[in-house]
Formats: structure tokens, sequence, C-alpha cells
């Protein structure tokens, strides 16, 4: 039987599923989740919910560091409602000059989630700046019939 555990990008080993109760011993919430583990190297992925198909490559802790700061300034540009989830992606993966295939988080290299980091950083820099905020579609208020429209085809509301 082929294993198609994933192959870790840091010492060419494969992986090994295991679950949480071993990655995380002291989070109990844990313990039933699937990750996939390079013994050598320590790096860990996990596993979409109810799957064990991971939800990015295998990192070390720099690399997981670097994701998770990636996804907290990502993030909120969709989860708050000022874009939709793919207008953000699609924000991003111009900002980075990747394909949509390949604007994914959990597959990014250091160097991929430093750029992201760097881009958002930017983005709310600049809005924080001019006093507005973005929007995912057409402005609304009452009176106003035309849409604002910036280089990035994205919309701002000025505050």
């Amino acid at each position: 039987m082929k294993n198609n555990n994933p192959i870790c990008l840091y010492c060419n080993k494969p992986s090994e599923k295991v679950t949480g109760r071993e990655v995380y011993p002291h989070r109990r919430d844990l313990y039933n989740k699937i990750f996939y583990r390079c013994v050598p190297c320590g790096a860990y992925v996990g596993c979409h919910p109810g799957t064990d198909r991971p939800l990015g490559r295998l990192a070390n802790a720099e690399l997981r560091k670097a994701k998770s700061e990636a996804h907290s300034l990502f993030d909120p540009l969709w989860k708050s409602g000022q874009l939709s989830r793919g207008s953000a992606y699609h924000w991003l993966q111009k900002q980075l000059g990747i394909s949509q295939k390949e604007c994914h988080i959990g597959m990014f290299s250091l160097e991929l989630c430093q750029k992201a980091i760097e881009a958002c950083k930017k983005r709310n820099q600049e809005h924080l700046t001019t006093g507005s905020i973005l929007t995912g579609g057409p402005l609304v208020t009452p009176g106003l019939t035309e849409s604002l429209c910036c280089q990035d085809n994205l919309t701002h509301i000025v505050i």
C-alpha cells in the first residue's frame, strides 16, 4: 500500500499520521484532531476537520509562527465583512504576484508569508492614514449613486 503522507520539505523524509495527543499533549481539545508530523525535524501540519487532508505544508516553528501572523493580519479583511473571502484572496494574490491556486497561506514558504504580512501591514497602514475602510463591493450611501474606485479595483468608503 502506497504511503500518501506528506514529504517533509526540510529533510525529504515522509511524515507520519498522528493525533493531536502526540503533537499537543497539553491540549485535550486537540486530541482527536489528525496531524502529519516529521519525526526527524519536528515539523507538522494539521488536517481539515474530519479528514486526513493536510491544511497546508509541514512547517517548523518559525514557519508556523509566520503563517499564524499572516492569518492574523489577513483574515480580518474577510471575516470582518470588509471584503468577501474571494475578494480578499484575489487582493492578496495580486499583491504577491502569484496564481489563485498558489494563494493559500497554509502552503506558503517563510518568504511568501513575510511578503503577505508586509502587504497586509501596508494595506492596514494606508487605510488608517487615508481614513478609509476597504469594502468588497459598491459604495452604498444614501444620495450617492456611483462607486468610488481606486487602483486595486476595490471600493473605499471615506470616513
